[in-house]
């Protein structure tokens, strides 16, 4: 009886009946989910980038996580608020509050004056540059909010002010603290607790912090930022997210998402300064983490210097649909390791997909599987098995019981969780830019011998040559943009 009343409220919001799990870190398990603060609308944070360079691959793992959880929801019945913040300041280069501010360190590298102004036009670059790579993953970017930190001053301030008033704050040399012995509960994600903590294993080079575990709420910085209470300076990192979650969503959400990195110090720095300012717990009921991108056994990162953008898999030939592919080939709280022959084999199946949709498109309407659906679905409801997924998909296809339409209705309702673009009419939408590409025709004959001698270098993955030939366009006035179907020309 307990077990049917459990299931009871969310078998009214799930299809088929069948439960929606995911694995909330806050727990440590897999917990049903239903949305109990809004009805049928699940409220949703994700962290976003620091638009100080281009976003990699790795990162972009993060968002294409997000987007497979907000379709299976919408796949379940449900609404989503999803927000994705934009951080265009105030995230220092280290977790110990330590170092430069990203942004100002990217201004400094391409030496421009450190103003707002520059700093505004900086973010702004790498966040078009963001929302494109989104929408060539085909992630609907129109549905979902991106708040700019830098446009929540204010209320980062009276969220400090607050913090303060409550006693919850001291001030050293570098900035306004918080106090995370005031939080009992500090370090509940992931267990990471106070007393387990080696005293200065995140101890700033300041020896203003009264315990390893403070962190900044707003820093002092004479050179750039905002009037405060405190002083010229900006707001941490930790609480701009604190501020834009308030401000957009409300003062406790449904689904917070990240990746494992910022587990253990960004996300209970949130916690702690959220619920101690509002008094409400918990800040999220579900958080969720994805693992690390790995290359040759390391996380893919900027401070690596080993990072992999978009762009650069779109130069060698591989559609961007063919990298959505495969991630979701591997769970998303397994690190996957990403090599080019991986990718290859991911294209591959990929355009085998295609194909067979394709083939399969004339078709009149028809049903999705029963049993395809269901089995679908209990795998994509049980934390986001997107790999189980994709298995029944192909099984689903190569079955020689099932009609033509039968296939085709199924395969176009599994993309409704998977995102691949099966249908033409999304496919036409993938490759999003703001500019046209100019004909082959209309291009003098000198621009297409250089466009037929760079695909023969790619090719012949001849990639030193292929970038001399980018350059000898760019000389000319032409820019590229390479796809899986071919390169598309501008005209600078």
């Amino acid at each position: 009886m307990a077990l049917r009343t459990l299931f009871a409220p969310f078998r009214s919001l799930s299809k088929g009946g069948t439960p929606l799990f995911f694995y909330n870190t806050l727990r440590k398990e897999k917990q049903l989910f239903e949305p109990v603060a809004h009805a049928k609308e699940v409220r949703m944070y994700n962290c976003g980038p620091t638009v100080y360079d281009t976003s990699h691959i790795g990162n972009l793992r993060s968002y294409v996580f997000a987007d497979i959880v907000r379709r299976t929801l919408e796949y379940n019945g449900l609404r989503v608020k999803q927000v994705i913040n934009i951080t265009d300041f105030g995230h220092l280069s280290s977790d110990a509050d330590a170092g430069d501010d990203k942004m100002s360190a990217a201004l400094k590298r391409a030496g421009l004056e450190l103003t707002l102004e520059n700093m505004h036009e900086l973010a702004e670059k790498y966040t078009a540059q963001f929302l494109e790579d989104l929408q060539r993953l085909n992630i609907d970017t129109s549905r979902i909010e991106f708040p700019r930190a830098s446009s929540y001053i204010s209320g980062e301030i009276a969220l400090i002010q607050t913090l303060e008033e409550k006693g919850y704050t001291y001030r050293g040399a570098s900035g306004v603290y918080f106090d995370t012995t005031r939080f009992p509960d500090y370090g509940k994600l992931g267990d990471i607790r106070l007393a387990g903590l080696k005293e200065g294993a995140r101890v700033a080079p300041a020896e203003d912090k009264r315990t390893a575990t403070d962190f900044l709420l707003w820093k002092s910085d004479s050179s750039i930022g905002w009037e405060s209470p405190w002083g010229l300076g900006f707001p941490g990192w930790h609480i701009e997210c604190s501020a834009m979650i308030r401000a957009t969503l409300g003062t406790q959400i449904d689904i917070h998402t990240g990746g494992i990195d910022l587990m253990p110090t960004h996300h209970n720095n949130e916690i702690a300064q959220s619920e101690s300012a509002t008094g409400k717990r918990p800040l999220a009921r579900f958080w969720l983490h994805h693992e690390f991108l790995n290359l040759t056994g390391a996380k893919i990162s900027k401070s690596a210097g080993n990072m992999i953008n978009l762009s650069e898999l779109i130069s060698r030939g591989y559609d961007p649909l063919s990298y959505r592919y495969f991630l979701l080939g591997a769970h998303y709280r397994t690190p996957v390791n990403f090599t080019w022959d991986a990718l290859q084999a991911a294209q591959n199946a990929y355009q085998n997909l295609l194909q067979r949709a394709k083939d399969l498109e004339q078709t009149e309407s028809g049903a999705v599987p029963p049993k395809y659906e269901k089995r679908f679905r209990e795998r994509i409801n049980d934390d986001l098995d997107t790999a189980g997924t994709l298995a029944i998909l192909w099984e689903m296809i190569k079955d020689p019981e099932l009609s033509r339409e039968d296939i085709t209705a199924g395969l176009l309702d599994f993309d409704r969780v998977l995102g691949l673009a099966l249908g033409t009419s999304v496919r036409r939408n993938i490759n999003i830019t703001l500019r046209e590409a100019i004909a082959m025709s209309d291009l003098p004959a000198d621009i297409r011998t250089l466009i037929r001698e760079r695909e023969e270098a790619r090719t012949n993955k001849d990639w030193s040559r292929a970038d001399e030939l980018r350059k000898a366009l760019a000389d000319k006035g032409y820019s590229l943009e390479d796809s899986a179907s071919g390169a598309r020309i501008f005209k600078q």
